[in-house]
């Protein structure tokens, strides 16, 4: 999704810096993508469960280019965590809630002076399907059902806080890439309980980036982006 986002926002004439934790390679070979097609791009290592490296990483974009216009969150969790398992269920709480929600407000409290002193901004975060349609549906994921429920929060109070400056919106996704592991029967059931029969593609979740950047009187809301799978 990440690149998705990056080439349609590049194409528009964005300068784009790809933020990463551990995965260097990945990020570093989008940029190189976008570079050869003549576009302005680069990467920069931030742990966004830590308020310093945060803050650190929009001062150096704003150092480099002078001004920092949108945020795109695509940082995500997800992973099982039946309650049965006790340590489990406390430490994927833990995680979900930090890296997923957690992270969508610090990030948002960054980068808000930057646009503020360029009188506008857009950020958009990732909640899910399922969260924005006040329907858990899958046991044993409570921690990141919780944290993507928590993402609609805050932009909804960040929307409320920020405006009339900055914009503040959300993604939902769903059955957008088949996770790694899915079996072929898993991914032929999704698409059989999916209105639209399919799997969306990275390129869905740019377009509506596109026109969550692009929009003058949308803010606090969060759209799904799913094939119509929460009709189901």
């Amino acid at each position: 999704m990440g690149e998705g986002v990056a080439d349609v926002l590049s194409e528009q004439g964005c300068k784009i810096v790809l933020s990463y934790r551990t995965s260097k390679a990945p990020a570093e070979k989008i940029v190189q993508q976008l570079l050869d097609q003549g576009r302005e791009a680069s990467s920069i290592q931030c742990d966004l469960t830590k308020p310093k490296d945060i803050e650190r990483a929009a001062r150096q974009i704003v150092k480099r280019y002078k001004r920092l216009d949108i945020l795109i969150n695509l940082s995500s969790i997800y992973e099982e965590a039946p309650l049965k398992n006790t340590a489990l269920a406390i430490s994927a709480w833990d995680n979900h809630l930090k890296t997923n929600a957690e992270s969508a407000y610090l990030l948002s409290l960054a980068v808000a002076p930057w646009m503020n002193r360029s009188k506008g901004g857009r950020i958009v975060h990732i909640a899910d399907w399922t969260s924005a349609s006040g329907r858990p549906r899958y046991k044993g994921y409570t921690p990141y059902y919780v944290s993507k429920a928590a993402i609609k929060a805050v932009i909804e109070a960040m929307a409320l806080e920020l405006a009339p400056t900055i914009l503040v919106n959300a993604i939902a996704p769903g059955p957008i890439l088949p996770p790694p592991g899915m079996s072929a029967k898993e991914v032929k059931a999704v698409m059989k309980s999916t209105p639209l029969a399919r799997w969306g593609g990275a390129t869905e979740i740019a377009k509506a980036v596109l026109f969550l950047v692009e929009t003058e009187f949308v803010t606090g809301e969060t759209i799904r982006v799913d094939g119509g799978r929460h009709l189901y």
